[in-house]
């Protein structure tokens, strides 16, 4: 909800307000979930999140993987960066932001929205996220480290009902790849709705 509040008391430790009017939060009519594993550079994942948050993110899980560089994550600050870039884009719905998980953990997780991998492997058949992406519908990406995943894990998601999809015909960086996929999910979603 968004309150639009008049202050009634003002207190260096504290404050009072009253509630003037409020309105419920313009919240998209879907899910989107991305899972990502960290790139080594923190900076660039605080990034990536910064923005996402910006365009529109219902959950974060850093995923760790065969090839991940970065095996922790500290999830206190990334929620600080995402709480700035909320208030920034004025949206009143902070995402989850998981702790690392295990790769396999999180791909035996139930889910029944739409699922996808994207990867790199050009001996492995992909479709381009934007022609698979459903309105209205929930949708959990997968992207992998530098490095991407193992032939393993690939295999392993698929066995699991994700689909590989592509970005694009260039080669992006893992952070761009997932702001790029959040991007992909809302608007195809707008332009579904125009």
């Amino acid at each position: 909800m968004w309150y639009h509040c008049r202050i009634t008391s003002a207190h260096p430790k504290h404050c009072s307000v009253e509630i003037l009017s409020s309105h419920s939060d313009s919240h998209w009519p879907y899910r989107v979930e991305l899972a990502i594993g960290p790139t080594k550079n923190l900076d660039r994942m605080e990034w990536w999140l910064e923005k996402s948050v910006e365009i529109g993110l219902d959950r974060f899980i850093p995923l760790r993987c065969r090839f991940s560089e970065r095996k922790e994550l500290k999830t206190d600050r990334m929620r600080k960066i995402a709480v700035a870039a909320m208030k920034q884009s004025l949206k009143a719905t902070l995402p989850q932001i998981d702790e690392m998980t295990d790769f396999k953990r999180f791909i035996d997780e139930p889910f029944s929205g739409q699922k996808f991998i994207a990867h790199c492997m050009d001996d492995q058949p992909r479709q381009l996220l934007a022609n698979l992406v459903q309105k209205g519908n929930d949708v959990r990406i997968l992207i992998g480290p530098e490095g991407d995943f193992s032939q393993e894990e690939v295999s392993y998601a698929i066995q699991n009902g994700y689909i590989p999809v592509s970005l694009g015909e260039q080669r992006l960086r893992t952070e761009t790849a997932a702001l790029v996929s959040v991007h992909t999910i809302h608007l195809i979603n707008n332009l579904s709705n125009s």
